[in-house]
C-alpha cells in the first residue's frame, strides 16, 4: 500500500519523503495556476525543492489532454530525466491525473510524489492509482494504474481555495460517508467544508481517504470492490462530460453530486434504499452545489455518455448501488428506460 501521509508541516514531511527516495534529478509539474500560487511558497521552504525543474501546463480539466501529456514527455525528455528521476505532481486532480500517467509510462516509468492542492485531489485523484487522460470527448479514457510513491496531505494548501473548489472535493467526501456507514453519512452532513478549521478537517479527510484505502488495498485494479468507488460516478460523468461538450464544463465533484443523487434513485428503487435518506442527501445537493443545465432533451445524450463508461458489460450501463449506507451492491445493471425515470425523479428532487 502507498504511502500517505497527513500533515500540516508539509515542507519536512516532503524533504523527507524525497530524501529517502533518493532520486536523479527532480522535477515539479504544475499547472499555471498553481505555479503562481503555490509553487512559489513550497520552493522557498523545501531544501529538495531549490534545485529542481518546473514544468508547466495549462489549468483546467480541458487541458488534461495528449498535447498536454505530450509536452510533459518533451520536457523531461529535453532536460534529461531518466528511469531513476522523481515527479513531484503538485496540483489539483487534472495535475496529478496526467503527472501520474506522464510519470508511469516515460522511460516505462519513474517515480512520483503526489502533493495535492485541492481538497478534490486530496480525497481522489491522488489516492489509489488511477491516472490518465481524457480522450474523444470522455472523461480519463486513457491511463493506467500506478500508484504514487508518496502522497502529503495537508489541508494548509486549501487556505485559498474559494468556496466552489472546497463544496467539489467534499462530494467525494460525501460519497466515501455513504460507503462507510449511516453515521459517517450524517457527520459529513453537518460540516462546513467552507468555514473550516484547519485540524479538524485533516481528521475528517484521514478518515475519508481511509475507506478509498481499504477499498483500493483489498481490489487495487477495480476487478470487484473497487468499483463501490464509482458510485456517483456513472451518471456524474455523463454530467460532467455533457457540460464540456455544450462549453459550459462544470467542476468534477458537482457532477459527482447530482450523480450521487441519481444513482441513489435508482437504489431506492431497485434496491429500497430509503427515501428518507435520500431526500437528505437531495436537500443537500440541492442547496450546496446548485441543478445541472439539463431537460428531458437532454436524456439521449446523457444515456448515450453513460453508455460510453468503461465499467459497462453488454449494451447495459452498470452502475454502483446501495441498500442503505455502508450496505454496497456492485455491478448493478439498469435498462435506458429506468435510467429516465431515475432523471426524472432526480429533476423532481432537485426542484428542477
Amino acid at each position: 500500500m502507498q504511502t500517505v501521509v497527513f500533515t500540516n508541516d508539509i515542507a519536512r514531511v516532503l524533504d523527507d519523503s524525497i530524501g529517502q527516495l533518493s532520486p536523479h534529478g527532480i522535477f515539479v509539474l504544475t499547472d499555471t495556476n498553481t505555479s503562481r500560487l503555490v509553487w512559489p511558497l513550497l520552493k522557498n521552504c523545501c531544501a529538495s525543492m531549490e534545485s529542481a525543474g518546473l514544468i508547466v501546463i495549462p489549468a483546467g480539466d480541458v487541458n488534461k489532454n495528449i498535447e498536454s501529456l505530450s509536452c510533459i514527455w518533451a520536457e523531461l525528455q529535453r532536460t534529461g530525466a531518466n528511469r531513476h528521476s522523481l515527479m513531484v505532481n503538485l496540483g489539483g486532480g487534472m495535475v496529478t491525473d496526467i503527472g501520474g500517467f506522464a510519470a508511469a509510462t516515460f522511460k516505462r516509468g519513474m517515480k512520483f510524489i503526489n502533493v495535492p492542492t485541492t481538497l478534490l485531489a486530496a480525497v481522489d485523484a491522488s489516492v489509489g492509482g488511477k491516472t490518465g487522460i481524457n480522450f474523444g470527448g470522455l472523461k480519463n479514457e486513457i491511463g493506467a494504474f500506478r500508484e504514487a510513491d508518496s502522497v502529503i496531505i495537508s489541508t494548509r494548501m486549501f487556505a485559498t481555495l474559494p468556496p466552489e473548489e472546497m463544496y467539489s472535493g467534499y462530494a467525494e467526501m460525501i460519497k466515501h460517508g455513504l460507503l462507510d456507514g449511516d453515521s459517517a453519512f450524517h457527520r459529513l452532513l453537518d460540516y462546513d467544508p467552507v468555514n473550516h478549521d484547519f485540524d479538524r478537517m485533516l481528521s475528517l479527510l484521514e478518515e475519508s481517504v481511509g475507506v478509498k484505502r481499504r477499498v483500493v488495498a483489498e481490489d487495487p485494479f477495480e476487478r470487484g470492490l473497487r468499483k463501490a468507488l464509482n458510485l456517483g460516478h456513472t451518471a456524474g460523468h455523463a454530467f460532467e462530460s455533457l457540460a464540456m461538450s455544450n462549453g459550459a464544463p462544470v467542476p468534477h465533484g458537482y457532477a459527482v453530486a447530482w450523480g450521487l443523487v441519481v444513482e441513489l434513485v435508482l437504489s431506492h428503487m431497485r434496491r429500497g434504499f430509503d427515501s428518507s435518506l435520500l431526500r437528505q442527501l437531495s436537500d443537500y445537493v440541492n442547496s450546496h452545489y446548485g441543478t445541472p443545465d439539463i431537460t428531458c432533451k437532454d436524456y439521449p445524450a446523457l444515456i448515450e455518455l453513460m453508455h460510453h463508461d468503461k465499467k459497462n458489460m453488454d449494451d447495459l450501463v452498470n452502475f454502483t448501488l446501495l441498500d442503505a449506507p455502508g450496505k454496497i451492491v456492485i455491478d448493478c445493471t439498469a435498462p435506458d428506460s429506468e435510467i429516465e425515470v431515475a432523471l426524472d425523479i432526480f429533476r423532481d428532487l432537485m426542484h428542477m
